[in-house]
């Protein structure tokens, strides 16, 4: 709403400047005010159309990608950075800042599976007029792997050995052995390319206080002009390859609750776009029938799940750490009872209830692409047979009060979740279905900055774990599954030890599961890398080590007036921004012709 005000003031400030004999003529002439307000309607009109107004659930905390503390600053920093390649719905790459995809035929990728050569697309300059080379490419890869950085992408820039500028336009990147997923670096969300004219000179601990965090100088479609009161605006850029995009200003929101930035967007019609509303079924089929904008729903490998914790929370070493490995769970530890749980929970109800079209029932916790599913792993909701496999395991109510217990212990869990409406609704269901068979659950509902929260004095995060069960959304956001699948990796323990910054919060450690991921990770072969992926999505299924919930969309809200939206599973929402443009909008050719000419 900044640009509507904006021409407000100005519109205000021009009456000021009319001369007093210019007044009194306007007084005498009783039709005039009416032209004033139609023109002051014109002009608030044509500064809507554009604009184009993005909401989101939390407020962007830098603009630079690869120090994001979050979802909101990929989404945002995609306006202005872009990667050489991003991923289309169905997986398939396509070229951004690359001229093309490398492959054998082009000579790109090597047979051996050891180097990849990307060629970079000519006349790219940043939006302050400076060209983008392979140089920028070479330094982004510099500022990822600095160990000072911290760069939370650094995983994806691994098994990298070197990386090199042949030409302005050509970038080769040596493997340190043969690899098959060597189109993680540089790609997607994880792959904004940096400025080396910008950052080079505040490398190390220096870089997280460099003013480029928040001033970002991009090649994308927009350029950062200024943040105010939650609102982050951007501009056109004028220097983009492509062409002016259709919006001349683009302003983001963030802080908003999911039913608020829904509302604005589908029943408000005042914001063009709402990113990822978690609300309930019923909630969302009422705003979206207000007739202002659509719900649009884009399954990728997302998947809510259940973890559980096969250590024991309540326990405390010596060095004070509470769900330690040298602790297993008085109950979970045991593969019969989490069997019982998976039997437990009715899938098809919270399904049903809670998501309707926005989700999907699952069974794997790999569920896309497709080929790496295994389709002789079934769901079975049977609470019957929960509570013989719990017999079986001696767990039984011997003192009837409707909990089971063995050797005087209850099962009693604790069940924690970040606070949404979504969630708190599946927690309640679970807690009902647990209770059938004996099993007692407390609920936790923890803020989502504390849920997510990298802070190693953070107790109530995912990572700590002090609880007995935990619900997440989480699943690979790259066609290539195997920086998501390594979370289950014996050595990715989250511990004291490591601060709590290794991703494998289960504590699960499975030798079998270690070497099925090891072969992945040098099998060059596609299908058979598709089956080792397969087997061990098997093997966590088999073992109840998650227990997966549903296959949830990432859902937005779109207004009718937009068009050109094409959301991916494989990059932020505004990878394509570039396109966005008001429905039955001319093209923008001409605009950006005369404002080409005009330089």
């Amino acid at each position: 709403m900044k640009s509507f005000w904006l021409v407000r003031r100005l519109l205000s400030a021009s009456l000021v400047g009319i001369p007093l004999v210019g007044l009194l003529w306007l007084g005498s002439c009783t039709r005039q005010p009416e032209k004033i307000d139609t023109v002051e309607e014109q002009a608030n009109k044509e500064a809507d159309e554009s604009t184009l107004r993005l909401l989101y659930s939390r407020i962007p905390t830098t603009l630079n990608p690869h120090l994001a503390n979050g979802f909101q600053d990929f989404e945002a920093a995609r306006i202005v950075y872009e990667p050489l390649a991003t991923y289309e719905e169905n997986g398939d790459m396509v070229p951004v800042l690359a001229a093309v995809i490398p492959t054998p035929e082009n000579g790109g990728l090597s047979k051996d599976g050891r180097t990849v050569t990307w060629k970079l697309k000519p006349d790219v300059r940043w939006s302050d007029g400076q060209p983008f080379t392979a140089e920028d490419v070479v330094f982004t890869y510099q500022f990822v792997t600095d160990p000072q950085v911290a760069a939370v992408t650094e995983t994806y820039y691994e098994a990298i050995a070197k990386v090199e500028a042949v030409d302005p336009l050509t970038v080769k990147i040596t493997f340190k052995a043969p690899n098959p997923s060597w189109a993680l670096p540089f790609t997607g969300q994880n792959g904004m390319i940096l400025p080396k004219h910008v950052f080079s000179q505040v490398l190390g601990g220096n870089v997280r206080v460099a003013p480029a965090n928040l001033a970002p100088i991009g090649t994308g479609p927009y350029r950062f002009l200024t943040v105010a009161d939650g609102v982050w605006t951007f501009g056109a850029n004028e220097q983009y390859r492509e062409g002016l995009p259709y919006f001349k200003i683009v302003e983001l929101e963030g802080g908003l609750t999911p039913y608020v930035a829904a509302r604005r967007v589908l029943r408000d019609g005042d914001a063009d776009f709402a990113h990822n509303i978690q609300l309930n079924r019923r909630d969302r089929i009422d705003l979206a029938g207000a007739g202002q904008g659509t719900v649009s729903a884009t399954f990728g490998s997302y998947v809510e799940r259940v973890m559980l914790n096969l250590s024991d929370p309540d326990k405390v070493t010596k060095d004070g750490e509470r769900s330690a490995v040298k602790n297993p769970h008085p109950f979970l530890s045991d593969v019969q009872v989490r069997k019982a749980i998976d039997y437990a929970i009715n899938r098809d109800t919270i399904v049903d209830e809670v998501y309707g079209n926005a989700g999907q029932r699952t069974n794997q916790l790999l569920p896309f692409p497709q080929k790496y599913t295994n389709p002789a792993l079934y769901y079975v909701y049977s609470p019957e047979q929960a509570n013989k496999l719990l017999d079986k395991a001696g767990w039984v109510d011997s003192n009837n009060n409707g909990i089971r217990d063995k050797d005087g212990v209850e099962m009693r869990m604790a069940f924690q979740t970040p606070i949404n409406p979504v969630r708190q609704r599946t927690q309640t269901l679970i807690k009902e279905d647990l209770a059938k068979v004996g099993i007692d659950v407390t609920i936790r509902r923890v803020i989502p900055e504390d849920f997510f929260s990298a802070d190693p004095a953070q107790t109530r995060s995912l990572n700590h774990f002090y609880a007995d069960m935990q619900e997440y959304n989480a699943g690979s956001d790259t066609p290539d599954p195997s920086i998501y699948m390594s979370w289950w990796l014996c050595d990715q323990v989250a511990s004291i030890k490591n601060q709590w910054q290794k991703p494998n919060n289960a504590r699960y450690c499975n030798p079998e599961y270690d070497k099925l991921w090891q072969q992945a990770s040098r099998e060059l072969n596609p299908e058979k890398r598709a089956n080792l992926f397969a087997q061990m999505n098997t093997l966590l299924m088999q073992n109840v080590v998650v227990i997966p919930l549903v296959r949830r969309a990432v859902v937005n809200a779109v207004s009718d007036r937009l068009e050109g939206v094409d959301v991916t599973p494989w990059d932020a929402s505004t990878w394509d921004i570039g396109t966005w443009r008001l429905v039955g909008a001319p093209g923008a050719e001409d605009e950006t012709t005369e404002g080409k000419n005009s330089n």
